[in-house]
């Protein structure tokens, strides 16, 4: 529910176009046209979750070809700023937003495809995020 109507709302990746949609949920089985935002480099995977602990979620995306990700924050009523993009490891394909250090901020992790690693980006406050650190994984 990114608009606050307590109705689930629809975000997704569009790989092609680079961008992420948001559709908005009009309560009787139907949804807005979809609104677009950009992102990096081919947006593969997307998470929704409040990053700047303002009570709204905000999108983040894994963008395969940009080797990053992109945080939009909502900006309030289903609407998003430009996005902000932090680099991860090489073709990011999967992306989850957790916390991994206990600090009550959630954390970007990414699975990188090509690299057969994964990245973690600490929420630093206010929906910003340090540089990822990298960690191998099996192939």
């Amino acid at each position: 529910d990114v608009n606050n109507d307590n109705r689930p709302d629809i975000v997704t990746a569009n790989y092609a176009a680079s961008t992420v949609s948001v559709l908005l949920n009009t309560g009787n089985g139907t949804f807005s046209p979809h609104t677009t935002y950009a992102t990096g480099t081919n947006s593969y995977s997307v998470a929704v979750v409040d990053v700047n602990n303002d009570n709204r979620p905000d999108i983040v995306t894994a963008n395969y070809g940009g080797n990053n990700v992109s945080v939009l924050l909502n900006t309030g009523n289903g609407t998003f700023s430009p996005q902000t993009t932090y680099a991860t490891g090489t073709n990011p394909s999967s992306v989850a937003v957790v916390d991994v250090n206990n600090d009550n901020r959630p954390d970007i992790v990414t699975a990188n495809y090509a690299a057969s690693t994964v990245s973690v980006l600490l929420n630093t406050g206010n929906g910003t995020f340090s540089p990822h650190t990298t960690y191998a994984t099996g192939t």
